[in-house]
Parts: C-alpha cells; sequence; structure tokens
C-alpha cells in the first residue's frame, strides 16, 4: 500500500525535476499551481525577481461564496478564470505553465482550460 508521504514525496521530486528546466521571467512569468485535498491554489511568479505577482485560491473572497468544495473540478475552474482575469488586469498575456509535479488531468487541467479560455496564453 502506498502511503500519501510516499505520493507528496514522489510528487515533490517530478517538481523539482520540472522546475529545473522551467523558469518565469518577467516578459513570460510562470503560473504555478498547488493541490490540497481540500482547496486549489495558483500563483503567477516572477522568479527572475522572485516575486508573487498574482495569486488566486478556492480561499479567497471572491469565491468563497461560489465554491461549496474548495477540491472539486469545478472550484479548480473557478480559480483558473480568476487567476486570468487577475493576470490580464495587471497585463499579463503569456506565462509558462508550472503543474507542480501533479498529472495533467481532473483539477490541474480544470484550472488550466478556464486559464486558457479566460486569455491567458502558454
Amino acid at each position: 500500500m502506498i502511503k500519501k508521504a510516499d505520493k507528496n514525496k514522489a510528487r515533490v521530486k517530478r517538481h523539482l525535476r520540472v522546475r529545473k528546466k522551467i523558469n518565469g521571467t518577467t516578459s513570460r512569468p510562470r503560473l504555478n499551481i498547488f493541490r490540497s485535498s481540500k482547496h486549489m491554489y495558483a500563483q503567477i511568479i516572477d522568479d527572475t525577481n522572485g516575486v508573487t505577482i498574482v495569486a488566486a485560491s478556492t480561499l479567497d473572497k471572491d469565491l468563497k461564496a461560489d465554491v461549496d468544495n474548495g477540491g472539486s473540478v469545478e472550484a479548480a475552474r473557478k480559480v483558473g478564470a480568476l487567476i486570468a482575469e487577475r493576470a490580464k488586469a495587471k497585463g499579463i498575456n503569456n506565462v509558462v505553465f508550472d503543474r507542480g509535479g501533479y498529472l495533467y488531468h481532473g483539477r490541474v487541467q480544470a484550472l488550466a482550460d478556464a486559464a486558457r479560455e479566460s486569455g491567458l496564453e502558454f
């Protein structure tokens, strides 16, 4: 039986391996996601300056009333749309997608698709 800690260690290893190749710049920042069992988080990060430009999650005031379960695919879609909307307001159109070592499936895919539909390019 695989324990949750072992699965997370494997995810962190995958994430570090991917992060060696992916880097967010000022012109094309990195869209990073974190998926917990209860919530979904997204950040747009400029790695050259080490600054988070925009952030959104299921815990935001804007989404908390609309989302029943923060760990659902529907909640991930709303977070993706919100992060894209906030990025567009800051003048960010192009990003590099960092899936955080998670499989591109389910909530991760829903967030990415919603961000694309709302105008982010990656």
